[in-house]
């Protein structure tokens, strides 16, 4: 990593430079002391991410973000801390590169201009008329904060504002709703598939 290897070293411990640049927020300190271990952090990253680039990417990150964390901590052992910093900083990068993925589905699963079968269109009918009682059936606030999810797409603070219950109570109602809901299409769908 020569490209932070102009900064000397210098003889001090490392507990010494960390505590140096968390008082003072000296760059040159946090440098010196970065210097020492950028090997290590490369070394991790690449270890995650295996691709040289998004690791030298990686190693100038959790630079940057060691300029601020290590303001807010006070470090006993730097090399292992800044060890499990770098460790994070790759395990979200990959974290995020899951969330963004998507996969193509083949035209076979996909929705067709076919027509239903009566008995289909039947079934369909007849699950909505239950999902219809089972809505009926929620306790009023249950009942309120399901619809507005579900069946108008509020989101949680829409909610809110338009019902003044606290977000936390929205958030359970909602949940507790879904749950009440499954039980009921269960307990009333029993034999329709026949």
């Amino acid at each position: 990593m020569a490209f932070l290897r102009s900064i000397p070293a210098g003889d001090a411990s490392d507990e010494s430079l960390a505590g140096a640049y968390h008082a003072s927020g000296d760059l040159k300190l946090l440098g010196q002391l970065y210097a020492r271990y950028m090997d290590l952090v490369f070394g991790v990253c690449m270890k995650y991410l295996e691709n040289s680039e998004e690791a030298r990417d990686a190693v100038m990150q959790v630079f940057e973000q060691l300029v601020v964390k290590l303001r807010q901590h006070e470090v006993v052992y730097f090399k292992s801390w800044l060890y499990t910093l770098a460790k994070n900083h790759c395990l979200m990068q990959l974290r995020s590169r899951k969330k963004g993925a998507t996969v193509a589905l083949p035209e076979t699963l996909m929705q067709s201009d076919e027509t239903m079968h009566l008995n289909g269109k039947r079934q369909q009918e007849k699950k909505l008329l239950v999902l219809e009682k089972c809505i009926d059936s929620l306790q009023d606030e249950q009942k309120q904060a399901v619809s507005l999810f579900y069946l108008r797409e509020k989101s949680y603070h829409e909610i809110v504002a338009e019902t003044g219950i606290e977000w936390n109570r929205v958030r359970s109602l909602i949940q507790n709703g879904r749950r009440n809901l499954k039980i009921c299409m269960e307990k009333n769908s029993d034999g329709d598939d026949e």
